[in-house]
């Protein structure tokens, strides 16, 4: 596992800032949930083709890369992975939404809405 404060992202890993890494923890607190981890997916759909999945969940599937920020571990299926490669999560709730933002430097076109993209 991988664990640290805010590097420069290498473009083999994904990175949850602290911000974004404190939201799923409210979220799993408001749910009752004592163990769990961050699901990063993608999947097709969408209106670029492809779509964030984002899901707390008890644990990591066999075939997932797990790292670690922040006390959060994140698990990201492999067949997501190439496509997640170098991204940041992270979460705003600023004046133009609420949120987490994907910040994918794989993503060639993004929708308007921040939940799909293309590569």
């Amino acid at each position: 596992m991988v664990s640290a404060s805010k590097p420069a992202i290498p473009a083999n890993t994904i990175f949850i800032t602290e911000k974004a890494a404190s939201k799923v923890k409210q979220f799993a607190a408001r749910d009752g949930r004592d163990a769990f981890g961050l699901k990063v997916a993608v999947k097709g759909g969408g209106c670029s083709g492809l779509e964030y999945v984002l899901d707390i969940v008890d644990g990591p599937d066999a075939d997932d890369k797990v790292i670690e920020y922040f006390g959060l571990e994140l698990y990201i299926p492999k067949k997501s992975y190439i496509f997640l490669a170098g991204t940041e999560l992270d979460f705003t709730d600023g004046l133009n939404g609420k949120g987490f933002v994907f910040k994918n430097p794989n993503a060639k076109r993004t929708c308007g809405c921040g939940d799909s993209f293309s590569t």
